[in-house]
């Protein structure tokens, strides 16, 4: 075996105090190993050539190895991470020659020196290849650790966009609504309301029938009202509440004469498959607005007409009056309700047009097809 040089030996004052300083090369920057991989690295290493000056020495320190060919296969970048492992299997040769120098053995024993060099620098050469494929394993970990948190992090700010999206096309959908219900109401209440105070001159039975219609209609706004401020107090029993569909459209036409407006409503057809309930408060939203807009707009001693047909494609709309639609062709473009008709049939994949007829009077059509699952 090779003479090894104990810290205890006889050795000088200068000489240990080399050695030490020496050691202190080799261990003291592994403190920030972290912070500073690869020049810790080359500070190692100057440490670990200045030992070769002391053949055969062995330090505590030179742990310090491993560890930091552990520390720049996980935290350094790649081609550091490789240059630290061609660093350690130069120093396993190194340390092989230094270790078992040919000056150390008599010529007899030239057969086992090749032996133990051979065995040196492979048991060496194995210490750097675990040292350094730990730290790759434990590299590779972590990156798919940081990948996977960066993934969530983007679901997260993915859903949180979502959210965002979706209060917004709540807030839309809701001032429509909002329009919707409170231009019919208050287009019926005042219309009834007008004519109650003429008709209480004459008739106080025809006021008190007419009163009876206002307040029926505020009842059932309020009540769609206080559905529609459910939604956004977030309390379930109100948004629970049927939302109206075709099946309502009946009431809807009643309470439109009850305003005083003739109304004439069809049904042709037969539906081949059912509306989505939202294409089906569509519908009825588009017969209310047209409605409204009639009352508001058409003049007086107007006739309105409903026709839904069903086709094989879907279901058709038309709302047609008799009234001014030379006037009432200004809303096309410029009012909220008729904006939104058509944002809530283009939902569905349908198409919404208005305009005045040749004939007189205005017209609004609807289509809204099947949804084809």
């Amino acid at each position: 075996m090779p003479g090894t040089i104990g810290l205890t030996g006889s050795m000088s004052g200068s000489a240990m105090l080399s050695i030490f300083a020496i050691a202190l090369l080799q261990s003291a920057p592994m403190m920030v190993r972290r912070r500073f991989p690869w020049a810790v690295t080359l500070v190692i290493a100057v440490g670990h050539l200045l030992q070769l000056a002391f053949d055969g020495l062995i330090l505590p320190s030179q742990i310090s190895v491993p560890i930091m060919i552990y520390t720049m296969a996980v935290y350094g970048k790649r081609w550091q991470s490789f240059g630290t492992l061609a660093l350690g299997f130069l120093g396993a040769i190194l340390a092989t020659f230094t270790l078992f120098s040919p000056s150390q053995y008599s010529p007899e024993v030239s057969t086992g020196f090749t032996a133990d060099m051979i065995f040196s620098f492979v048991g060496l050469a194995l210490l750097v290849t675990l040292s350094w494929t730990f730290g790759d394993l434990a590299r590779t970990r972590r990156l798919a650790m940081k990948s996977l948190k960066d993934h969530a992090d983007r679901l997260e700010n993915e859903r949180i966009m979502e959210r965002a999206l979706a209060a917004s096309d709540e807030r839309n959908h809701i001032a429509r609504e909002m329009h919707d219900i409170v231009a019919h109401s208050l287009s019926v209440i005042i219309t009834q309301a007008n004519g109650a105070r003429y008709a209480a001159v004459k008739d106080p039975q025809i006021a008190i029938d007419t009163l009876k219609t206002v307040s029926d209609t505020g009842r059932a706004s309020l009540k769609e009202m206080r559905r529609l401020l459910g939604v956004l107090r977030k309390d379930e029993e109100l948004q629970n509440r049927p939302l109206p569909s075709l099946t309502d459209v009946d009431d809807l036409v009643e309470i439109a004469r009850n305003s005083g407006l003739e109304v004439k409503l069809e049904t042709a057809g037969t539906p081949r498959k059912d509306l989505p309930a939202g294409a089906e408060l569509t519908a009825y939203r588009c017969i209310q607005e047209s409605l409204t807009n009639v009352l508001k707009h058409a003049g007086t001693n107007v006739v309105a007409e409903v026709l839904l047909t069903w086709t094989y494609r879907g279901l058709d709309l038309r709302i047609t009056d008799n009234g001014r639609g030379a006037g009432a062709i200004k809303l096309e473009g410029n009012g909220q309700g008729l904006l939104g008709m058509r944002e809530r049939v283009a939902l569905y994949d349908g198409t919404c047009t208005s305009g005045a007829q040749p004939s007189g009077g205005y017209a609004v059509a609807v289509f809204i097809p099947y949804s084809e699952d």
